[in-house]
């Protein structure tokens, strides 16, 4: 009796695991249905980046990075291309080198679609305010898209691109700071709204690049912005804050207040620029000079004795007699004065704008200029505010090689994608995000405004 009863609950157990397993099972298929691989490419001045990730797109965040590659970058000098046929060729070769690492996570399929960095230093900031009328009734989502596209005529000449479209605030007739108008009640909605525009000119030469690999851009993305996306904590971009993203080319700025981006810019100095003064001052080649920096450089002397010296090899040279003995505080006097002047410049850019008081009094550093030991308190001490490092966030499958300040923004690229990758076909598109034509339009979305503008006017 009691072995029979000892059977019977065995096997109620066993189904009941089974039954278990078999949820489990739908479970892990509905997730993985969720995936769906994205990959961006960063051309930068030094270096050219592909990342691709498998990205959740029912709860829109990355769920691990399966391919990465990175090329030093030929054919573009201070983040302009000087030449076209060299960075199709780099950004090809990176593309493939992902790819083929990703290549058991794609499920056979190849990539169709990427996203594109686009360098603040060739992008313009807009700023202004649409507004709805509601009569009255409960604001629904299709006034927002009629917002949208409202934006989307005023803020694109002709001789520009647009990039992002990004809401800052919404105000319902006279209660303003709204951040989600949907569902409320008013009689009008105005929405303060940011857009970000680039030349088609650089817009078309990246489309060519592209392209000629056999791939389509789904979207673009501000490199500054894409910076702040990966490094910036939720109460930073509330309360205020600019990311300053030193790369290769030139430095990029980043405003952020109220959880939305206001403002993106540059200026053309940067990292490469530390390294042409080395090599100028200390009379050697760029490759030593960038050696020298990223060994020795530094913006303070502190902890260096006075007689602390460094081997410097004449440009033109390569045999042991041609080396000298420097002071390791001469390279320091080389470098720290460019950095104090780039972080001047950075200051007097939003002054200009007049953002000193909307940024707030945090910085955050990033890009791999940023990595020089001393960055930042001379950061602190130019601009007066509370500066600190800011590495990108930490995603599942990523090299430990990809977790410092230069890959900021290519892994905040790819969290921008992450916001659209549900939209990505598996197929050559049609539409895109920040195309030359009308991006981030939804197929229904002609018909919605239609519908609006029937009922409304």
């Amino acid at each position: 009796m009691h072995l029979t009863e000892s059977l019977f609950n065995f096997d109620k157990t066993d189904e009941k695991n089974t039954k278990s397993d078999s949820k489990s099972i739908q479970f892990d298929n509905r997730k993985k249905s969720n995936l769906k691989p994205v990959a961006v490419v960063d051309i930068g001045s030094s270096k050219t980046c592909c990342m691709i990730a498998q990205i959740d797109t029912h709860n829109k965040i990355i769920s691990e990075m399966i391919g990465v590659a990175q090329q030093a970058t030929k054919g573009v000098k201070n983040s302009n291309i000087i030449d076209l046929k060299s960075v199709e060729q780099v950004v090809g070769s990176v593309i493939q080198t992902a790819e083929n690492m990703a290549r058991s996570h794609m499920g056979g399929h190849d990539l169709q679609n990427i996203f594109v960095t686009v360098s603040s230093l060739h992008s313009i900031s807009h700023h202004f305010s649409v507004d709805i009328p509601i009569s009255g009734r409960q604001i629904i989502e299709k006034d927002i898209d009629i917002a949208m596209m409202q934006a989307r005529y005023v803020a694109s000449p002709k001789e520009e691109a647009i990039v992002h479209i990004v809401p800052a605030s919404y105000s319902v007739d006279r209660q303003t700071g709204i951040k989600q108008p949907i569902g409320m009640f008013g009689h009008q909605m105005t929405v303060d709204i940011t857009t970000i525009t680039a030349s088609r000119g650089i817009i078309q030469n990246l489309n060519h690049i592209v392209n000629v690999n056999h791939l389509d851009i789904f979207g673009f993305c501000a490199t500054s912005y894409a910076a702040g996306l990966s490094t910036l904590v939720e109460d930073e971009k509330t309360l205020g804050c600019t990311i300053i993203d030193m790369g290769a080319g030139s430095t990029q700025i980043a405003v952020f207040f109220e959880g939305a981006l206001l403002y993106t810019g540059a200026i053309p100095v940067g990292g490469a620029h530390v390294t042409n003064d080395i090599a100028r001052g200390l009379t050697t080649s760029i490759a030593d000079a960038e050696r020298l920096k990223i060994l020795h450089g530094s913006t303070t002397n502190v902890g260096h004795g006075d007689h602390d010296m460094l081997d410097v090899t004449s440009v033109g040279e390569n045999n042991i007699e041609a080396t000298s003995k420097v002071p390791l505080s001469l390279l320091t006097g080389i470098i720290q004065p460019r950095l104090e002047e780039t972080f001047e410049l950075v200051r007097a850019k939003l002054n200009d704008e007049g953002l000193s008081q909307i940024a707030g009094r945090r910085v955050v550093l990033t890009g791999g200029a940023s990595q020089l030991n001393g960055v930042v308190e001379l950061a602190k001490h130019v601009l007066d505010k509370k500066v600190r490092l800011g590495s990108p966030m930490h995603i599942k499958g990523q090299a430990e090689s990809t977790k410092t300040p230069a890959f900021a923004t290519s892994i905040g690229v790819l969290k921008y994608a992450a916001e659209y990758a549900e939209h990505i076909p598996t197929s050559h598109i049609s539409h895109k995000i920040g195309s030359l034509s009308l991006p981030q339009l939804p197929d229904n979305f002609l018909k919605k405004a239609a519908g609006w503008i029937k009922e409304n006017w």
